[in-house]
């Protein structure tokens, strides 16, 4: 039974856009993009024998639905993929590579770089991909330093750079990989002209490339620059040596994407071989989870998630089905491309060949993840998969980190955070923090900081994602650290707050505890880890008051290391310092009592 009101639903606009069904904690737990947005919605709600088992799951927990109007078909199409990106709802096909897929990044700068990235930046910057293997992109990385004099360093360079000499020539520009645009040894024209031959070198246009620089090599062997001419003709062996790893597969010279997909339950592989100049140039998979649509409106997703962010898109791309929306979905690539398109769904030929070569790699591929996800959920602890149950996970949470904050009456502020990995302390992995923006007794904001200060070196270095965040604390810690993971982008991700007081489990966006067992497994594991995290922050902030108080104590005369190590030995804090008495202290700790009572003083400016 569904929890929306109808009145609601007649709301809804009749206009193209996107609709987003919410349950009652405020989460999107789906987006879908609709020509009648009206139309669409309700028809979620009528009775029919046809409705799948993932749709039926979801109308039980709609409470609310908002919308998005927008001018076209495809501007929903592109909104819908963003979003769906973005906010990774639990019932729309999850593409379990998505949020790291690398690029080759060309920078838009008089003199461009070339590097891997996994981040997006929208600054005229060229992107080439998405891979999703990882040692074809670095090999094809690695094929264009040796091919092309690239400039490998970081800085801006332009006319003012260079006329500031603000560096030397590096190693690069000796050993002939770089021309030295630091020092103004190669026009910004000449630069770019290169950088016209990697893209087509990228684009799998290699005889074009070969081209350009066997004119290179014969206009410097003509001008007697046999030292010139003879790193051209390393150039073109490397071109070589690069296109025989490279399969032929047709004589047909057209660029081409061929996609295929394989499915077993709720589980899939899509496979994206590209085809540039007749040769196989790499082979693409994305692993897909929570399928429960027509194989049509799958290729729709995987098509528009694949080209959601290349620069660079075949003139033809072959598929086992027509998707659909397939007049939207090719107004979008035409647009994106700036050029012809071709849809094809071949079923002989050549290209019907090329199809199933990728549909058998992907049923491979396919059948060798169920092995290994079978693998896995065997060797997943029952704690691990009964706290996954406990809080309604999408997938056991097997990589777990948790914070604790740990101050002495709002001084020598600390944070801990511990990782468990399969209900086991990984410690390699345990990181400490100093607070550093707060100057108060403030948990909810120091929290804050560390959340913020840790996923966003995470998503920085490309460090792997926790499936479970645990927060030491209430509402009000679990609602700064929400803050901070929204503000980074990355508030998809599971995270929940222990409080210490009745050991409640919250999650965000709903004001009651959740019902689970206090002897549950999965309840205990948690506590676990939360007292580790506490023990950790604990030690921290013992060390650090112990290198604070020797700093301070070192000062007295007559007070060297041994005396002030025996002193925190006896007394664990000023305060207990600042109330003892010198005879106490000494009778403690074996100090004179001369020496005591300059203690005692020390202490007592300490505690004021």
């Amino acid at each position: 039974m569904t929890l929306i009101k109808k009145s609601k639903i007649q709301q809804v606009p009749t206009k193209s856009g996107v609709y987003f069904f919410k349950d009652e904690s405020g989460e999107i737990i789906y987006i879908g993009k609709a020509k009648n947005l009206r139309n669409r919605v309700r028809s979620y709600f009528q009775r029919s024998k046809h409705q799948s088992v993932k749709n039926i799951s979801m109308i039980k927990r709609i409470t609310d639905v908002e919308w998005l109007v927008l001018r076209t078909e495809v501007e929903a199409l592109l909104t819908e993929a963003n979003l769906i990106k973005q906010h990774q709802p639990h019932y729309n096909v999850s593409l379990r590579d998505d949020k790291s897929f690398p690029y080759i990044r060309i920078t838009k700068e008089p003199y461009p770089r070339v590097f891997i990235t996994r981040n997006i930046v929208r600054d005229g910057s060229k992107y080439f991909g998405p891979y999703t293997d990882v040692l074809h992109l670095r090999r094809s990385l690695k094929a264009v330093h040796k091919i092309f004099p690239v400039r490998s360093c970081d800085y801006i360079i332009d006319d003012a750079f260079i006329a500031a000499k603000k560096v030397s020539l590096c190693l690069d520009y000796h050993i002939k990989k770089c021309q030295g645009p630091c020092e103004g040894l190669v026009s910004e024209k000449d630069y770019n002209e290169m950088i016209k031959q990697v893209i087509q070198f990228l684009q799998g246009r290699t005889k074009e490339t070969e081209v350009y620089i066997h004119e290179q090599m014969e206009s410097a062997s003509s001008e007697m620059r046999f030292e010139d001419a003879g790193m051209y003709r390393d150039q073109l062996h490397a071109i070589g040596r690069f296109k025989d790893r490279q399969r032929k597969v047709t004589a047909d010279f057209e660029d081409r994407d061929v996609f295929a997909l394989a499915k077993e339950e709720d589980y899939g592989i899509a496979v994206i071989v590209r085809i540039r100049n007749g040769r196989i140039t790499s082979r693409e998979k994305i692993s897909l989870r929570n399928l429960d649509d027509s194989d049509s409106v799958m290729m729709e997703t995987i098509i528009t998630r694949f080209y959601l962010e290349s620069d660079f898109i075949p003139k033809e791309i072959s598929l086992p089905v027509e998707p659909e929306n397939q007049d939207q979905l090719i107004l979008w690539l035409k647009e994106k491309r700036n050029g012809a398109i071709h849809l094809f769904m071949p079923q002989k030929g050549e290209k019907a060949k090329e199809v199933r070569l990728a549909f058998q790699n992907a049923k491979l591929l396919l059948g060798e993840w169920m092995i290994n996800r079978k693998k896995r959920r065997e060797l997943v602890p029952k704690m691990v998969n009964q706290l996954q149950e406990d809080l309604q996970l999408k997938v056991p949470p097997r990589r777990i980190e948790a914070f604790d904050i740990s101050h002495l009456g709002g001084t020598n502020t600390v944070a801990s955070m511990v990782c468990f990995m399969d209900g086991k302390t990984r410690k390699s992995e345990y990181r400490k923090f100093k607070v550093k923006t707060v100057k108060s007794i403030d948990d909810y904001a120091s929290m804050r900081e560390i959340v913020h200060r840790r996923y966003k070196r995470v998503k920085e270095e490309g460090i792997g994602l926790p499936d479970l965040i645990l927060i030491d604390g209430g509402k009000g810690q679990l609602s700064m650290a929400v803050s901070a993971l929204r503000e980074l982008g990355l508030d998809y991700l599971p995270i929940i707050g222990l409080a210490k007081r009745l050991e409640e489990v919250f999650v965000p966006g709903q004001s009651e505890a959740q019902s689970i067992h206090k002897q549950s497994p999965g309840l205990i594991l948690l506590r676990r880890i939360r007292d580790e995290a506490h023990r950790f922050a604990i030690t921290f902030q013992r060390s650090k008051r112990k290198d604070s108080l020797t700093s301070i104590f070192n000062d007295i005369d007559g007070m060297g290391p041994k005396r002030i190590q025996k002193l925190l030995q006896a007394f664990d804090s000023t305060e207990i310092i600042a109330n003892s008495d010198q005879t106490e202290i000494s009778i403690k700790t074996g100090i004179p009592k001369k020496i005591a009572v300059e203690i005692i003083k020390t202490a007592k400016k300490l505690t004021k």
